[in-house]
């Protein structure tokens, strides 16, 4: 596998610093699967479950507007839980395209 930064996946996608803590192996932000991301009126629903992110241990359900969503350029999905799994920091999110 190759290297990996602190603020970067597995794929090379950059987090920025206020969001990420830790690194690739141990740190709380992640891609997530795109089958728990729903695009919603004014932005988006996250549902994660054990196994969707390192630190979810249970079912959480996070609601993104579009404003505050970060911009994903590798095409994934990706969320950054900090302290815990109960408190989202950072939800990337790639271009809708319309």
């Amino acid at each position: 596998m190759p290297s990996v930064s602190a603020h970067e996946s597995h794929k090379g996608f950059k987090y920025e610093s206020y969001c990420c803590n830790g690194n690739s192996e141990t740190g709380d932000c992640q891609m997530i699967p795109t089958k728990s991301v729903r695009v919603v009126r004014g932005g988006y629903e996250v549902s994660l479950a054990p196994g969707d992110h390192r630190l979810v241990t249970r079912r959480h359900v996070f609601n993104w507007t579009q404003r505050e969503t970060r911009r994903s350029d590798d095409g994934e999905y990706h969320l950054c839980l900090y302290p815990d799994e109960n408190t989202p920091r950072c939800f990337y999110a790639p271009d809708m395209g319309f």
